[in-house]
């Protein structure tokens, strides 16, 4: 499936490229188009290519599909190759500024030579652009606006910011009395790890009460549109939030369609279609356009002679099938989690004592936590020597004297070095409840030999965790290249679960490799790396990646008791 992303997003670069360029427009559609099914397609691209069925693709033609098979083959495209050399970097860049398209970067380019954020941005702040055909102070506003959001990194925004932002925009509105129902719609209910805007969905018989208490909510921070039934905001922190007010009997379908994906949403309008029936975000309507009555999205799939599809399974990804044949996994629940096995104290680079860390963990209902600080070569976050693990040892020994039906285990988050030995001596790690590996340096190497570090480290007979294994850390870092086959297979002959790390700032694995590994048989933990106490708090958001990876109970390593657990990992 990575082949698959990796082809189609070459594809829509081209489509940019051309757009700049002013090529023909039908030209253009045809690459995103391929773009769009390449990425939806069930099978990996690789496997069309090596059966000579590449063109068998819906929308791909004799061109597109050599090209295919050349990115496949080498990993590059000649042709995107020449028109990078035409169309310069900097310039391509520009289309990552909210509000900035292929358009209006090839106008800034042709009419005033503009190469590059730096030099638009100087010349947004002078007169000089409003010399051009569509441009008004407004757009010149505007795209200084989006300049600041892209530094700030805010173009999307990670789960913790947008789970707040929706929090602070809900429940202030909960106390309005003309409200009937209330919910988070978007990418943020399908739990995607990052989201552009925040999408909230009212039913309410007085729509103009709910707009003019949206717009007041102490968390608003700039009115960007305000009309009958929908409004958007910015808050004092620059997410977006987008309102929309429905009647009760349009919620269900208006929750349905707004949740999304648009590629599941389109499937299930195809379904409608092929029952003689009319599914939009206004409802389910019959042949003579007759509202058919829904009280609840379960009513529509049932209606469409499917199962209810869970938020985080819609994106056209076999759900659908899945779900016509009642196969639809038991999709884990935050309350199958029995502990958490990453967690840190102030033993090393966390903020709180062995003592706090337990406590907001029982609180949790937690069976048990894992604090696995780190080891001796990680300095920087003051790694434990011998004299310092011993110290932690007995404290942990001691705290659970007074513990009945809850155990901190004694564990560590050991370093995998570039040759992927651990930096502790067997010795000491056979003393560990729970041993996680992690690589902290040395991400720019070649794949083949991160993928060698981690092998090794599985193939360690006292590590039982790979921590965060594709090293990926939102905004500043994306994941280092390793080969997941091979690793997967080495994790599954070695009694090695990989970690699906909760931090939202990580959430590595994603969402398909997870799945990729649920597949290929291999454990996974859900743990959250906590620094501090609040952190414990983000298990949530690893559940939800997990439960976009289709992962049920059996799946995660933590759903179990301590004494089962502690079985589990032995190898």
């Amino acid at each position: 499936m990575k082949q698959n992303l990796f082809v189609a997003g070459i594809f829509r670069a081209i489509a940019e490229l051309l757009e700049i360029k002013g090529d023909n427009p039908f030209r253009i559609r045809a690459y995103l188009k391929a773009a769009d099914n390449i990425e939806t397609l069930k099978e990996d691209i690789g496997d069309y290519v090596r059966d000579n069925k590449v063109a068998d693709i819906s929308g791909i033609g004799k061109d597109l599909a050599g090209k295919i098979k050349e990115i496949v083959g080498s990993g590059r495209c000649g042709y995107y190759e020449e028109l990078k050399k035409i169309v310069p970097a900097s310039v391509v860049e520009m289309l990552s500024i909210p509000s900035v398209g292929p358009k209006t970067v090839k106008l800034f380019f042709d009419k005033f030579g503009i190469r590059s954020i730096e030099s638009l941005e100087k010349a947004a702040n002078s007169d000089l652009l409003l010399n051009a055909k569509g441009v008004k102070r407004k757009t010149l506003d505007n795209i200084l606006k989006g300049i600041a959001l892209l530094r700030k990194g805010k173009e999307r925004i990670d789960l913790l910011t947008a789970s707040n932002a929706a929090y602070e925009a809900t429940d202030g509105l909960k106390g309005v009395k003309e409200i009937d129902t209330i919910s988070v719609a978007g990418s943020l209910r399908r739990m995607k790890d990052t989201v552009r805007d925040i999408d909230i969905l009212v039913s309410s018989g007085d729509p103009k009460k709910i707009i003019g208490a949206f717009l007041g909510l102490p968390v608003v921070g700039r009115i960007l549109a305000r009309g009958d039934t929908k409004s958007s905001v910015l808050t004092k922190n620059d997410v977006q939030l987008d309102l929309r007010v429905v009647k009760r009997e349009e919620f269900a379908a208006g929750l349905l369609y707004f949740t999304g994906s648009k590629n599941h949403n389109i499937r299930l309008r195809s379904m409608a279609i092929k029952l003689g029936l009319k599914l939009n975000e206004y409802g389910v309507f019959d042949k003579r356009g007759r509202r058919i009555a829904v009280k609840t999205e379960s009513d529509i799939y049932r209606l469409l002679g499917l199962d209810l599809i869970p938020p985080e399974m819609r994106e056209d990804t076999g759900e659908i099938e899945a779900a016509a044949l009642g196969r639809l996994p038991e999709l884990i629940r935050s309350e199958d989690i029995k502990g958490d096995l990453h967690a840190h104290t102030n033993y090393s680079d966390g903020e709180d004592t062995v003592e706090a860390m337990s406590k907001k963990a029982r609180g949790l209902g937690y069976g048990y936590i894992c604090l696995t600080d780190h080891s001796i070569s990680l300095k920087i976050a003051k790694g434990l020597d011998a004299r310092r693990l011993k110290e932690k040892k007995n404290e942990i020994e001691s705290a659970n004297k007074g513990f009945k039906d809850f155990r901190i285990l004694f564990g560590t988050e050991a370093e995998i070095d570039p040759d992927g030995n651990i930096d502790y001596s067997q010795g000491t790690l056979s003393q560990f409840d729970i041993v996680i590996g992690a690589i902290h340096s040395g991400f720019k190497q070649s794949k083949k030999q991160l993928t060698k570090r981690i092998v090794n480290a599985c193939k360690n007979k006292n590590v039982h965790i790979i921590a965060h294994p594709t090293g990926k850390l939102w905004p500043v870092r994306e994941p280092y290249d390793i080969d997941l086959e091979e690793v997967l297979k080495v994790a599954r002959d070695t009694n090695t679960a990989l970690e699906i790390n909760a931090h939202p700032y990580r959430l590595d694995l994603s969402d398909i490799n997870s799945r990729i590994a649920k597949e290929k048989k291999v454990r996974l933990a859900i743990n959250t790396d906590s620094h501090s106490v609040c952190h414990l708090d983000y298990m949530k958001f690893g559940v939800g990646l997990a439960r976009r990876a289709w992962l049920e109970k059996g799946d995660v390593l933590n759903t179990m008791p301590v004494d089962k657990l502690l079985k589990a990992v032995k190898k």
